[in-house]
């Protein structure tokens, strides 16, 4: 940074109190209670998987698992 900035003591203006209403970093937070499982899949799934995870800049099991997840959402609303 070259640019040297210069504050003033200027008076700022009314001030307006605002709430919080953003949510707890609990509610913020996304991860869901997992179970470790071992499973076999077939080459080409596995291939395809890390293809697309590339292409998205997420990992592979991942994708599986939000799959996996809106599968059996899915069944469930049946």
């Amino acid at each position: 940074m070259s640019k040297v900035i210069k504050y003033s003591d200027e008076p700022i203006g009314d001030l307006k109190l605002v709430t919080d209403f953003l949510p707890s970093p609990e509610e913020l937070s996304l991860k869901k209670e997992n179970t470790k499982v071992t499973i076999s899949l077939s080459s080409e799934s596995v291939v395809y998987f890390k293809e697309v995870a590339k292409k998205h800049h997420l990992q592979y099991q991942t994708i599986i698992r939000t799959l996996l997840d809106e599968y059996v959402a899915h069944q469930k609303r049946r």
